[in-house]
């Protein structure tokens, strides 16, 4: 038997022993590499390969990886010492012909060792593709030093050649696509897939990346290194299932596929590779920016000033555009550290950086249950935070911590719809939901719930039954774990049962009938919190589902049903403020100036009681004297007593300890008698972007007959003082106020007397108050 037949049949024979409708995976591509490499030994020790012989054959590509899938080609290297020349072209046509005549097909090349180094020098794929080199056959000590010399070459020049691999790597994603979430992935070239890991290790090899051993495909239980052989394992099935040699997935070949690979369906592999996807190409994403940092910071290490340190939150810095640790904070003894970090990162559009990751990773306690006051009001800025948000949640997702705050996030995780309107895998459509939830957050009285349900409104997907009342049960589960009130808890498990009351009723019954509309109200319990919710959830839900399912018909037909049920409901309950306590009325009655800063419920969180002689302006000045201490106010309540005013303050010191109450008391009295701006010195610069456009409307207490003032807007950084400024330079008089702080959005309630009470002076104060309120940007066209 001629070689080639010989080729051709060990081929065969390995494939005839994995029948299509089993799993083949990694036995096989063991089975087919040993194959190959029987043959390439046994015809180059017929052709006088031999240890010194001064030619070796050196298998790169799959080959080389060990990675040998049914349509791989023999990827071979004949590298030689120039020695024989005489000989060269008799060894190369003894090789590379019976491979060509046995059908396999053949990637081959000549190279003496200074000319693999010049190809790797010249091209950059080239260069990846010899860092697989592996010996096969011949002179051993030859092949050594080829792989030796361009892995050597890589890491000295790696740093000067990274902008063009990533080029390259960006034009290949462009052509190939997204592995993720995509109907057709291209399993070796698109983003997210294999040629994806063999970068990583490349930049590994480098030394660019040192510290992200979680996304390092080498070390076997990485998450990176299970993605990338699911994907093999995909890839050796579907080129044994077609017979061809394809990267790209077909649709019809889907359900074939993972009935071979032991999945329940088509549904159940796009699962599997979008997880894939994902986990690589979050990887290579982090990799990627990691060494561009490193080799920055080693490219002109004499000349380039290091990148400052921006603090950002308690222990979390801006350093060289991401998202890192102070070098002081330790994160197994800070369990709300992952939440800081996460709102940081959204917040300001920043990634996470790789060695925080991993550090976070590692050491970061679990979420406590139920979870405290702060890491909830982090989580709720995180959401709300609008597109940069997707990209934190997915960093924390594929590292494990998102998973440990919700673990009934491992059912719908890159869980594909059935319903074909559907764009996204469930897990993604829940992150877009709540997407375009933030830019609701002052069209509801509790913006809180709203962000939350729109993260969870399908969690009961892929369980089996009515995912609304599977879900319902389990937003209950998670309010409790996350600390709230028990009210609170059954809102939030009352929006996932009836999410799809408003849109089902409204495009499928008569909205205007007021039959359909009391029967709406009474299935909503009469619960006018409820119904504002489900209407504002609808609507991010509808736009985040699919194009052309949210449609100004539609919108208009469930805005309607919600007013209308509204209507039905009738008034909510008025914020009244809180009674003061026995010892702020003994304050006020001692008269004079009081400054106190207990602790608060959370070992950041401080309650600040100022009590003062009753004037105009004091309410502005005491809060801006907070904010200009750097104190931020989470609420607080305005009351007065016996001619003094009593406000009570909780805040936040936006880093360390808050200054001390005397200091404090100091620049209250400064600041009464200069009557100066106290918010002067308060930058707007580096403020996150706004979503949610301020809303400011009067209502009159039915009880009592006083006028109220609402304002909701996305909180700033001396916002209430602002406010109240705009109402005292008015010559309103704030009776009482209630301040609420829920995620990134603010809910204020001022009573107030007004010198002159109309019409037109309750929408020049409304707007007025406005102007003063953060409002998104306006398009520049």
């Amino acid at each position: 038997m001629n070689a080639a037949a010989k080729l051709s049949e060990a081929r065969a024979g390995v494939l005839a022993d994995f029948p299509p409708d089993t799993m083949a995976g990694e036995a096989l591509r063991e089975r087919l590499t040993g194959a190959y490499e029987d043959w390439i030994v046994e015809q180059a020790a017929a052709l006088g390969l031999t240890e010194g012989s001064g030619f070796a054959v050196v298998a790169v590509g799959a080959l080389g990886r060990r990675e040998t899938v049914p349509g791989s080609d023999l990827d071979l290297v004949l590298v030689h010492d120039d020695r024989y020349p005489d000989r060269l072209e008799t060894i190369a046509e003894g090789l590379w012909y019976p491979i060509w005549d046995s059908g396999v097909a053949l990637d081959h090349s000549v190279r003496t060792i200074p000319a693999a180094l010049q190809v790797a020098r010249d091209e950059p794929t080239a260069a990846l593709g010899l860092l697989d080199a592996r010996f096969i056959a011949g002179d051993s000590d030859l092949a050594a030093l080829m792989i030796a010399s361009v892995r050597n070459l890589w890491r000295v020049e790696a740093r000067l050649r990274l902008p063009e691999v990533l080029e390259l790597t960006r034009q290949r994603w462009e052509r190939a696509g997204d592995i993720a979430q995509h109907a057709t992935p291209d399993l070796k070239h698109g983003r997210g897939g294999l040629r994806d890991v063999q970068l990583l290790g490349a930049l590994a090899l480098a030394q660019l990346t040192d510290g992200l051993v979680r996304l390092r495909a080498d070390q076997p239980d990485s998450p990176v290194a299970a993605a990338y052989r699911r994907l093999l394992d995909v890839r050796t099935q579907q080129q044994l299932i077609t017979g061809r040699a394809r990267d790209r997935l077909q649709a019809q070949d889907a359900e074939q596929l993972a009935a071979a690979l032991g999945l329940e369906d088509r549904f159940e592999l796009a699962g599997l590779l979008s997880d894939a996807g994902r986990t690589i190409e979050f990887a290579v994403a982090t990799g990627i920016r990691t060494a561009s940092g490193a080799v920055g910071r080693r490219g002109l290490s004499r000349f380039r000033r290091l990148p400052i340190r921006k603090p950002l939150d308690e222990g979390v810095v801006e350093h060289d555009g991401e998202v890192a640790l102070a070098r002081s904070v330790i994160p197994s003894q800070d369990a709300g550290l992952v939440f800081r970090v996460a709102a940081a990162s959204a917040q300001h559009d920043l990634p996470i950086n790789g060695p925080a990751l991993e550090r976070l990773a590692r050491y970061a306690p679990p979420p406590e249950v139920p979870l405290r006051a702060e890491p909830l009001a982090d989580l709720l800025v995180l959401l709300s935070a609008g597109r940069p948000m997707a990209r934190t949640v997915e960093a924390l997702d594929r590292i494990g911590l998102w998973g440990g705050l919700f673990p009934e996030w491992a059912k719908i995780r890159d869980l594909a719809p059935r319903d074909p309107v559907h764009t996204w895998t469930v897990d993604r459509h829940l992150i877009e939901t709540v997407i375009g939830a933030a830019s609701l957050t002052t069209s509801v009285s509790r913006p809180d719930l709203l962000l939350l349900g729109a993260l969870i409104h399908d969690i009961g997907k892929g369980r089996g039954g009515d995912h609304s009342e599977i879900g319902a049960e389990l937003a209950a589960d998670i309010g409790r774990r996350l600390g709230l009130w028990p009210q609170d808890v059954a809102t939030l498990s009352a929006v996932v049962r009836h999410h799809l009351v408003l849109p089902s009723v409204a495009t499928r019954r008569d909205p205007t009938d007021p039959k359909v509309v009391e029967s709406v109200a009474q299935t909503l319990d009469h619960d006018r919190v409820l119904v504002e919710l489900l209407g504002a959830l609808a609507q991010a839900d509808g736009e985040a589902t699919g194009t052309g399912v949210w449609s100004d018909w539609k919108a208009g037909l469930v805005a309607g049903l919600t007013a209308r049920v509204l209507e039905v409901i009738g008034g909510g309950e008025v914020t009244a403020p809180e009674p003061l306590t026995d010892e702020q009325r003994a304050l006020a009655e001692e008269g004079g100036l009081h400054v106190r800063l207990e602790a608060g419920d959370g070992p950041t969180t401080y309650v600040a009681t100022m009590v003062s002689p009753d004037r105009p302006g004091l309410l502005s000045r005491m809060a801006g004297v907070l904010a200009a201490s750097g104190l931020a106010t989470h609420s607080a309540q305005v009351r007065s007593h016996d001619g003094h005013a009593v406000n009570t303050f909780v805040v936040t010191p936006a880093f360390g300890d808050p200054p001390d109450v005397q200091v404090l008391r100091q620049r209250l009295r400064s600041a009464l008698e200069s009557g100066g701006d106290v918010l002067a010195s308060l930058a707007g610069e580096g403020a996150p972007p706004v979503l949610a456009p301020p809303r400011a409307s009067w209502v009159v207490d039915p009880a009592t007959g006083s006028l109220l003032l609402e304002v909701r807007a996305a909180d700033r950084a001396g916002l209430l003082a602002r406010i109240a400024a705009v109402l005292e330079r008015a010559g309103a008089d704030i009776v009482w106020a209630t301040v609420t702080t829920l995620g990134s959005t603010v809910i204020d309630t001022f009573c107030v007397r007004l010198s002159r009470d109309t019409p037109a002076v309750r929408d020049d104060l409304a707007a007025a108050v406005l102007r003063v309120c953060p409002a998104p940007a306006v398009p520049v066209l």
